[in-house]
């Protein structure tokens, strides 16, 4: 089994470099282009499809020069590309060794994945092993043949043998089978979900490219939205891969948490005070903290000071702040409020008047990718409220939901 971990691992590992070999590739030449058009729009103010462009390199190597020349041949431009070729050279190999410096150092906790993906096999074949050695009659040996071979991995039918001496060996394959069963559907789902949202900005970027090469070099309206497109696109599939990268390292144990005492009533006023700068299209309400069997004279900052990693926190609450406005009419205020419950127990809360979710919705809005029929319009990755979740899994604390559709969404969190 270890040799069998080892090889896939190695090909894993070979595509993986493949894929960044390429991507450099189309990286250096996408720089090296946009760093030619620059400099030629820069000089001639324009782009000419008529003009003849070639390079010029001396036998000595020293310099390599990029020429265009006009219809009568005559030298309208000429560039010395070897320093700013070198400068892309370095870059690149640079961001490829980083590349392959991740490779290695998230090797150990790939190769314990891979070794769990497998574990549930090797575990069968030990049984199968181990009933082999059972002397059962030939009836009962035909009996476990057949249910095996019925095995689906799509099904959730277990496996019942009708047979009193294999009760055991009946329960302990279908623990088996339904270990089996939800890590193949939750990784089968997770790597469908995660090729969709990054196939949709890829194809988007290429569509816009084969414009430009067509018509954005003569149209400046089309090189414009070409542009602002291809950035646009850009965005969204950078921060759709910081978030598979942040619940990949939490799901392989390399995000710490780190605790201390925090303000939890000063986090919120940070996280409102952002919000209120950063969004201008809804009007922001901070609500001062509210202590359940307090008097006034109480030290409400001392109150509600909890231990918890303040930057991973307030992560959680900027994604739902994030999500309020998203669904939020501009001009629908959203409010902000936090306090400690009567059990003590302390609890952030962001309440908007927005689009809401049906009770169906409210079930897997924690799941990765989920997206209701609803909020399919608006652009999202549905990766964020999994990040919260996970943020709040590892403070040992819980969500608190109510969401009606049409009238808008409260979400608390609750932390111990």
């Amino acid at each position: 089994m270890t040799s069998i971990t080892r090889k896939l691992h190695f090909y894993m590992l070979r595509k993986k470099i493949g894929g960044y070999v390429l991507f450099d590739l189309f990286l250096f030449a996408a720089a090296s282009f946009a760093f030619l058009a620059g400099a030629e729009y820069e000089a001639l103010g324009h782009f000419e499809l008529k003009l003849e462009r070639n390079f010029m390199n001396p036998v000595n190597f020293r310099y390599l020069y990029y020429l265009v020349n006009g219809s009568d041949g005559s030298e309208i431009l000429k560039i010395n590309v070897l320093p700013p070729l070198r400068i892309l050279i370095i870059a690149v190999m640079v961001i490829f060794a980083l590349q392959i410096a991740g490779l290695l150092l998230g090797y150990g906790s790939e190769h314990k994945k891979i070794q769990k993906i497998l574990s549930p096999i090797n575990a069968i074949a030990i049984e199968a092993d181990r009933l082999s050695r059972l002397s059962f009659s030939e009836e009962k040996y035909h009996l476990l043949e057949d249910a095996i071979d019925k095995i689906n991995p799509d099904d959730a039918e277990k496996l019942s043998f009708g047979d009193e001496d294999l009760v055991g060996v009946e329960a302990a394959m279908n623990n088996l089978l339904i270990r089996v069963r939800d890590s193949y559907r939750q990784q089968a789902r997770f790597v469908n979900d995660a090729s969709h949202e990054l196939r949709t900005p890829i194809a988007v970027i290429q569509g816009y490219a084969n414009m430009l090469d067509r018509w954005g070099k003569e149209d400046r309206k089309i090189l414009d939205e070409s542009i602002a497109a291809i950035r646009n696109e850009s965005d969204h599939m950078n921060h759709l891969v910081e978030q598979l990268l942040f619940l990949a390292r939490g799901d392989s144990g390399k995000t710490v948490v780190r605790k201390e005492q925090v303000d939890l009533a000063a986090m919120v006023q940070e996280v409102y005070e952002e919000s209120f700068m950063i969004d201008e299209q809804h009007p922001y309400r901070l609500r001062p903290p509210k202590i359940s069997g307090a008097d006034e004279s109480a030290d409400v900052s001392a109150l509600m000071t909890t231990e918890a990693d303040a930057g991973l926190l307030k992560q959680a609450m900027r994604i739902l702040v994030d999500n309020a406005a998203k669904y939020t009419k501009e001009g629908d205020e959203i409010l902000l409020s936090s306090g400690v419950l009567e059990d003590g127990s302390h609890y952030l809360e962001v309440q908007d008047t927005g689009i809401g979710m049906a009770e169906a919705d409210v079930q897997h809005m924690f799941e990765r990718f989920y997206r209701s029929d609803e909020v399919r319009s608006y652009q999202g990755t549905g990766l964020g409220l999994s990040i919260a979740k996970w943020i709040v899994d590892k403070h040992g604390g819980h969500f608190e939901i109510l969401s009606r559709t049409s009238l808008g969404t409260r979400i608390r969190i609750v932390l111990p």
